[in-house]
């Protein structure tokens, strides 16, 4: 499978969080071809702040391979994340992130921090940006203007 396969899979994840109600953001972790996660948010459903799809991704990757340590693995995700998901990205040592669309906002991996690539740290993160990015926005658009 391809970096656009995997990112469809996170848009699904997305699509399903937006049907829940959550902020339609999804994330799929993957070792070689072999999914270990999928979430959208849930920090509504939840009633945890934490519940970021990131979060809930690395998580359930975690338990699937047993270990708190992800190397080998590829986080996708529908948006840049936030600087709590990406200290989760590092101490989970993901070395590979793919996101779509950039959060002007919040995001902590290029638009308003740089978390990932921060020196200082003992991990950095190989990230590839834009992969289906028009999609990925608009499926947070479509979910916003509703909600107007």
């Amino acid at each position: 499978m391809t970096d656009q396969d995997f990112m469809q899979l996170a848009l699904e994840e997305a699509r399903l969080a937006a049907e829940a109600g959550e902020v339609p953001i999804g994330a799929v972790l993957v070792q070689g071809d072999k999914v270990l996660a999928r979430a959208g948010n849930r920090t509504i459903r939840d009633c945890d702040p934490t519940a970021h799809a990131e979060i809930v991704a690395i998580r359930e990757a975690s338990r699937a391979v047993n270990n708190y340590r992800l190397s080998g693995t590829t986080l996708y995700v529908t948006l840049e994340p936030c600087a709590m998901c990406a200290g989760a990205i590092i101490q989970a040592r993901v070395p590979r992130l793919i996101y779509g669309a950039d959060d002007p906002k919040g995001g902590a991996v290029r638009t308003c921090f740089a978390v990932l690539s921060n020196s200082k740290l003992n991990h950095q993160v190989e990230t590839t940006a834009g992969i289906l990015a028009e999609e990925s926005a608009s499926v947070l658009q479509k979910f916003f203007t509703t909600r107007r």
